[in-house]
């Protein structure tokens, strides 16, 4: 190893260096020498009264601030719920009321409209019935006109056809007087 000029120059000799290490060791260690323990207490009141300062006067009041902003707040937030909750009552209240009477309404318009319907169907039930009733007896008149009309031409024409038949079976010629006198005897 190279040795400079200076460094021999400041290097001490073992022997000197075990002597500064044997005083040493003599010493006690300062913060647990009795000696300097007046100062030490003296000096660690004060660095607990600065920090106990600064605790209080800095760090206590952001805290409070927070803890104080977080306090309001969730108290504003509760009462805001409890508003909204009771406005959210309110509201289904006020809607199941509403739906109460919409269907109490829309029971009764039904019901007007189901009689309304029952009136009008039973009109035409009845118009109907008197038209078809006219119809009927308008119909029974005619048959009766047709009918009457027939049992009038039924005599003639049973004249005619009694008068046929005897000319084309026996072959003789009857008149139409006496064949008038055996329909009549015969209801027609």
């Amino acid at each position: 190893m190279f040795i400079s000029s200076a460094y021999a120059q400041n290097t001490e000799t073992s022997l000197e260096h075990i002597k500064n290490v044997a005083e040493r060791i003599d010493r006690v260690f300062p913060p647990f020498d009795f000696v300097h323990f007046g100062s030490h207490l003296f000096w660690l009141a004060i660095s607990f009264g600065l920090f106990y300062l600064f605790i209080s006067r800095v760090i206590v009041p952001r805290i409070g601030g927070v803890i104080e902003t977080r306090r309001d707040r969730i108290a504003s937030d509760l009462d805001q719920a409890m508003r909204m909750k009771q406005e959210a009552d309110i509201v289904v209240e006020t809607y199941e009321r509403k739906l109460a009477q919409a269907r109490s309404q829309a029971h009764v318009i039904a019901q007007t409209a189901s009689e309304e319907i029952k009136q009008k169907v039973e009109l035409e039930r009845k118009e109907i019935e008197a038209n078809l009733e006219k119809k009927l007896t308008d119909a029974e008149k005619q048959i009766a006109k047709i009918r009457d009309k027939a049992m009038k031409s039924v005599g003639s024409i049973a004249e005619e056809v009694a008068l046929e038949i005897v000319k084309k079976l026996i072959d003789v010629e009857v008149s139409k007087e006496s064949v008038r006198s055996a329909v009549k005897a015969t209801g027609y």
